[in-house]
C-alpha cells in the first residue's frame, strides 16, 4: 500500500517533538513492506541549509507554514500533485494550514482520507495565552468538522472517541482506536543509565518526569512533590527532562521551594536520547490535573515507562488509568502531597519496584506499542480503500 502522511510540524526541530507518532507509525508501515511519504512544514527555512530529502528512507515533502489563502492555495496545490501517487492520504492534528490543503488536495484527487486525532487541540490552545483568538476559532470550528469529511478516524483515546462519536456525530464504524504507543526495542530494561549517571555524578535514587514543558502538562506537581520526597529521601535527584516555553517559569519555582539543587533541568533532549534518562531513573512520574484536556490524552511518556520496565507512578484520569492500572501506583489528579506518598512508597521499597517494572513492560508488549498501533491502523486503511473503489464504480 501507497501510504501519503501530513503532519502540522516539523520533523527535525527538537523544539517540536509532536512529531514522534506520525514518524514512528511512518517508520512500522515502511518496515511492513509499505512505501511511505511525509509532507511536513518546517519550522525554519533556509537557502543556504534545505532540509532533508529523507529521513530514515522515508521520502520527505515540505509545505509553508505561513499564513494567508495564496499559501494555502499552493500548499493544497502542491500537495493535489504529490498524492496522486498514493492509495490513502493520512493527516494528524487540526491545525488549519495542513488540515484543510490535506482535505482540499485529497477531494480534488479522489483519494481517500483518514484523520489521526490524538489530542483536543483546541482545548490545549486556548489553555494559556493563545496567540491569535482567530486561530483558535479557525480550530475550534475544523476540530468539529473534520471528523465528518474524513473517510475514517483514529482515536488515541477512550475520551476522544466519545467525543467523536457522542458529541460530533461520528459512525463508530469509521473510527478506529490508535494510542499511544513505543519502539520496545529501544525503549527496554535491558539499557543502562551508568552514561547519565556519570555525567551528573549521582550514585543514589533519580526520579524522573519526561516531557514537554508547554501548556497543559503540569510539571509543577513534580517539582512540589519533590520538595517533599526530598525530606524523606535526601540522596535522591530529581530529573526534569524536556524544554518548552515554560522551563523558565519552572525552574523559578524550584528555587523558591529550596529545590534548586536537588532538579536537574535538562532542557530539550533528541528523542532518541530520552532512553537513557529512563534507564538512569528508579522511579518515573507521569502528573496530570483532571480537565478535558488530560482525559483525551494519551501520554507518550507512560507509554515508553512502560516499555523500559520501570516503577511509575501516575495520575488516574483518562486513558492513563487504562494505560498504568494495575501495573503502577495510580493517584488523585492535581494533588502533589498524595503524588509524592506515592514516590516515597516506592522508594522505600526496591522489591516493589521491581515487581511493577516486570509487569509494566509486559503490558508494553501486549498494546502500548508502535506495531500494535500500526497494524489496527492498516486494518482501517484497507478497509477504508476497498469501501471508496467500490463506490466509486
Amino acid at each position: 500500500m501507497k501510504i501519503f502522511m501530513i503532519h502540522p510540524h516539523d520533523l527535525f526541530d527538537f523544539s517540536e517533538p509532536w512529531t514522534i507518532r506520525i514518524k514512528s507509525l511512518a517508520s512500522q508501515f515502511k518496515s511492513k513492506g509499505h512505501e511511505v511519504k511525509i509532507a511536513y512544514f518546517p519550522l525554519r527555512v533556509s537557502h543556504a541549509h534545505p532540509p532533508p530529502a529523507q529521513w530514515q528512507g522515508i521520502p520527505v515533502i515540505t509545505l509553508d507554514r505561513r499564513r494567508g489563502l495564496n499559501y494555502l492555495f499552493k500548499n493544497t496545490l502542491k500537495l493535489y500533485n504529490e498524492i496522486k501517487w498514493a492509495d490513502i492520504i493520512h493527516f494528524q492534528k487540526c491545525f488549519h494550514y495542513a488540515s484543510i490543503p490535506a482535505i482540499l488536495a485529497s477531494w480534488l484527487a479522489k483519494k481517500p482520507l483518514h484523520y489521526d486525532w490524538d489530542d483536543w487541540e483546541t482545548k490545549i490552545y486556548f489553555y494559556g495565552k493563545p496567540a491569535s483568538p482567530i486561530i483558535g476559532i479557525y480550530m475550534w470550528i475544523l476540530e468539529r468538522a473534520i471528523p465528518k469529511f474524513v473517510d475514517s478516524v483514529s482515536l488515541s483515546s477512550k475520551r476522544l472517541l466519545e467525543l467523536a462519536t457522542k458529541e460530533y456525530g461520528v459512525a463508530k464504524d469509521r473510527t478506529t482506536m490508535a494510542p499511544v504507543g513505543a519502539d520496545c526495542e529501544r525503549f527496554s530494561p535491558q539499557n543502562s543509565g551508568d552514561e547519565i549517571r556519570k555525567k551528573y555524578r549521582i550514585d543514589g535514587p533519580i526520579v524522573l518526569y519526561l516531557g514537554q514543558l508547554h501548556g497543559a502538562q503540569y510539571a509543577e506537581l513534580f517539582i512540589q512533590s519533590a520538595q517533599i520526597v526530598a525530606r524523606w529521601h535526601p540522596s535522591t535527584m530529581f530529573f526534569i527532562v524536556g524544554g518548552g516555553y515554560r522551563l523558565q517559569e519552572l525552574r523559578a519555582l524550584a528555587y523558591r521551594l529550596g529545590m534548586a539543587d536537588k532538579i536537574i533541568f535538562t532542557g530539550f533532549v533528541s528523542h532518541d536520547e530520552t532512553w537513557k534518562y529512563i534507564a538512569a531513573s528508579d522511579v518515573c512520574v507521569a502528573c496530570f490535573e483532571n480537565n478535558d484536556i488530560t482525559q483525551c490524552k494519551s501520554p507518550l511518556k507512560l507509554a515508553e515507562y512502560l516499555a523500559s520496565g520501570k516503577a511509575i507512578v501516575a495520575s488516574n484520569v483518562g486513558e492513563v488509568r487504562n494505560m498504568v492500572g494495575g501495573v503502577g501506583i495510580l493517584v488523585e489528579p492535581g494533588n502533589h502531597v498524595v503524588l509524592a506518598g506515592a514516590i516515597n512508597e516506592l522508594l522505600f521499597r526496591p522489591d516493589l519496584r521491581a515487581k511493577m517494572g516486570m509487569i509494566a513492560r509486559k503490558r508494553a508488549l501486549e498494546k502500548y506499542n508502535w506495531t500494535w498501533t500500526a497494524d489496527n491502523l492498516l486494518q482501517t486503511y484497507f478497509r477504508v480503500t476497498k469501501g471508496y473503489e467500490l463506490r466509486r464504480k
